[in-house]
């Protein structure tokens, strides 16, 4: 057994191998503050006849790591893993997939297992640079180490690796992975923060993850397996420069094609025609014709880039797309918009709902409770394609976290705006970054649904062409541009900061410069596009759609609480049964009721039997009350329901009086005054205090000698 650990942010964080799952081909035994996460990889013996990297990465939570058991009916971790698992397994997989030898054809499988959880420190961290470090002890062949952190900012001081306590005061939460050389991958959330913060974030984050590549280093001299031998599949010169010469004129009309369902056809066309040209030298090499054909693409795209500035569509670098959108699409949702940048287009719909509609995420940590949720839908129409539908995508998970985040900060708190929230956005068309075309519809189907958020966000996806010294940085990238560029560089944001960042770097030497730029350009794009937005809808509306449910507010004592729900929830059932369309949200600790309807009058009528349900007798008011019973000394009033009083016969008249029944009788309706409430609750009542009162309210003019006798 193995291990190596240093000090990292106050706490020890060690790396051992050799001690558990020794069949896997690389285990590692990760330890941060009491977090332990297990992470294994193993690579099947024989490669796969496929044409693309066969890597799997999984990560699971263990509800026993947190000492606590699954609330599902199975009582164990089952299913696709719940959003936060399946967030970190892209966090893992993401900066690690590139470094994997071109023409990696071996099964390899990644899994990530948390066995004992520290409420102060999220996994995620602590998976991804174990990932890499079992990697590194394996024989699987692999361009590392990485590492990860995250970076959060108190009171204007960068803090490493915050506990989730701290973070709760932080106004950045960015997980940052890099190497020796660069940041590969940055995934995260702020509070409007400036991009110029953001760029000292990343580059503070990559001068602290170093000394974990160092760790990584120590334990591969230690625990390392030998390397595989694996030769990158061998390159056919003739082959290749025989493509080159037969499909250059052909490429280079899909590169001038600005439609990306015709450039699609034309290439298509081209390489068929080049299959055919190639004639038997392309018997049962297929996938290896097809490599250089896309690498020459790739070259003639960043060629074009580089040397005339002009992209696929014919804009310049800093062009976005021609922008429309359209608000109150759907006549019968809450909120509804059409936001379409270029050949990316959303359709977002939000939609209100109770507090008892929000979310609950059974975690092993803890139980979440959402009440702002934005799902995203990829269906296969959008790109043109046929597939059946599974259930959402990691990479669906992933897209519509990343516009929640950017979303998070500006919406309502459930305490300024008592619904919950909820967006879907649906992608009707896909050609590069639906994902932040997602955060500009879902800000105008909110406001459009009067959702008061506190300003409007939008995103938008910078690119990267990198050859040597000459750099081009892209504004709004096509999905070409990604797939064939350095860069994938998500920025979503404020007028007046950044709210949610996600980046992939394919390459090293993002300098300082770069990195500004990129998110110097961004904001620009950003304000422009937030222009564009305005001219559509300026502000939130000020009135809820006709079909969202309307909220009605009763305040009531908390001791009133268990009255209005009634022995076994009877009271509040009743008043649900007896109203309709009702949903009733009681807080049990403040006495706060919320009576949610589509219909105004069974609201209205919901909360008139909350207050007579709950209502208190209040000294010096006026009731209007049954006599439910007579004594010789008074009668017993029931001012409303469930709550009764007496009148003693002292103050049943202003004159005085014999016998009870000569003015009350039981059933009778009777006025009367609360005079006192004594320290058991005791409610007295005076029908002589609540005839004077009743004179006092009446004209002069209209009072008689007899009457005021």
């Amino acid at each position: 057994m193995h291990r190596v650990e240093m000090e990292i942010a106050g706490r020890r964080f060690s790396l051992e191998t050799g001690k558990v799952a020794k069949q896997a081909h690389g285990a590692v035994w990760a330890t941060y503050g009491d977090t332990v996460v297990l992470v294994t990889v193993v690579a099947s013996d024989e490669p796969k006849e496929m044409d693309f990297l066969p890597l799997s990465v999984e990560y699971q939570e263990m509800y026993y790591a947190a000492g606590r058991i699954p609330g599902s009916y199975f009582r164990r971790e089952v299913g696709k893993g719940s959003e936060k698992e399946i967030i970190t397994a892209r966090l893992i997989d993401r900066p690690i997939r590139p470094l994997f030898p071109k023409g990696w054809r071996y099964e390899t499988q990644v899994m990530a297992t948390v066995l004992s959880m520290d409420p102060e420190v999220d996994p995620d961290i602590v998976a991804i640079t174990a990932a890499s470090a079992a990697l590194e002890v394996s024989h699987i062949p692999f361009a590392g180490p990485v590492a990860a952190v995250r970076v959060g900012r108190v009171e204007g001081e960068f803090v490493l690796n915050p506990s989730a306590s701290l973070l709760k005061e932080s106004d950045l939460n960015l997980v940052i992975v890099g190497s020796e050389e660069a940041i590969v991958m940055v995934e995260g959330m702020t509070k409007e923060v400036p991009e110029e913060v953001v760029k000292e974030a990343l580059f503070f984050a990559h001068e602290n993850l170093k000394p974990l590549l160092t760790l990584q280093h120590e334990l591969r001299e230690k625990a390392g397996r030998p390397k595989m031998a694996f030769e990158e599949p061998p390159v056919d010169e003739t082959l290749k420069g025989k493509v080159k010469e037969l499909a250059l004129n052909g490429l280079k009309e899909v590169i001038t094609t600005p439609s990306k369902v015709e450039r699609n056809r034309k290439r298509k066309e081209v390489f068929k025609a080049l299959l055919e040209a190639l004639g038997e030298v392309q018997a049962g090499r297929e996938g290896e014709i097809r490599e250089y054909f896309e690498e020459f693409e790739k070259e003639l795209l960043r060629e074009r880039l580089l040397k005339e500035g002009l992209r696929i569509d014919g804009r310049r670098p800093e062009e976005i797309r021609p922008i429309w959108a359209e608000v109150s699409v759907l006549p019968r949702t809450h909120g509804s918009a059409i936001f379409t940048r270029g050949e990316t287009q959303v359709l977002t719909v939000a939609t209100l709902g109770s507090p008892e509609e929000e979310q609950r995420i059974d975690m092993p940590g803890e139980e979440v409770f959402k009440h702002f949720i934005l799902h995203y839908n990829f269906p296969p129409y959008c790109v043109g394609e046929v597939r059946p539908l599974r259930g959402p995508s990691r990479r669906e998970i992933g897209h519509g976290m990343l516009a929640e985040r950017a979303l998070t900060p500006v919406v309502p708190s459930e305490e300024e705006f008592p619904y919950t929230i909820r967006v879907v956005s649906d992608v009707l068309e896909s050609n590069g970054s639906s994902s932040m075309a997602t955060v500009c519809g879902a800000t105008l189907s909110l406001m459009d649904a009067g959702v008061p958020i506190k300003d409007m966000v939008a995103g938008i996806a910078m690119g990267l062409i990198k050859e040597g010294e000459q750099v081009v940085i892209l504004t709004d990238i096509l999905g070409d541009e990604d797939r064939m560029g350095d860069m994938d560089f998500k920025v979503a944001g404020t007028e007046k900061g950044v709210t949610a960042l996600q980046m992939d770097i394919k390459i090293s030497g993002i300098t300082r410069e770069i990195m500004a730029e990129a998110l110097l350009r961004a904001r620009k794009a950003r304000l422009e596009i937030l222009a564009k937005m305005r001219e559509v809808l300026e502000k939130p509306r000020e009135k809820l759609s006709a079909y969202a449910p309307k909220v009605l507010t009763v305040e009531i004592s908390p001791e009133k609480v268990r009255d209005l729900i009634g022995p076994g929830g009877k009271t509040i059932k009743g008043i649900i049964a007896a109203c309709g369309d009702v949903k009733i949200d009681i807080d049990d600790k403040t006495g706060l009721v919320r009576i949610y309807s589509s219909s105004s009058e069974a609201a209205e009528k919901a909360a008139k039997m909350v207050k007579e349900v709950t209502q208190e007798a209040e000294v010096g008011k006026l009731y209007l009350g049954r006599v439910t019973r007579v004594a010789d000394f008074g009668a017993f009033v029931e001012i409303f329901p469930g709550t009764e009083g007496l009148i003693h016969i002292s103050q049943l008249d202003n004159r005085r009086v014999k016998n009870v029944t000569d003015i009350l009788r039981e059933g009778d309706e009777v006025l009367v005054k609360v005079i006192d409430i004594d320290k058991m609750g005791r409610i007295k009542l005076s029908r002589k205090a609540a005839l004077s009162e009743s004179l006092k309210e009446r004209p002069t003019e209209d009072v008689s000698g007899e009457d005021r006798a």
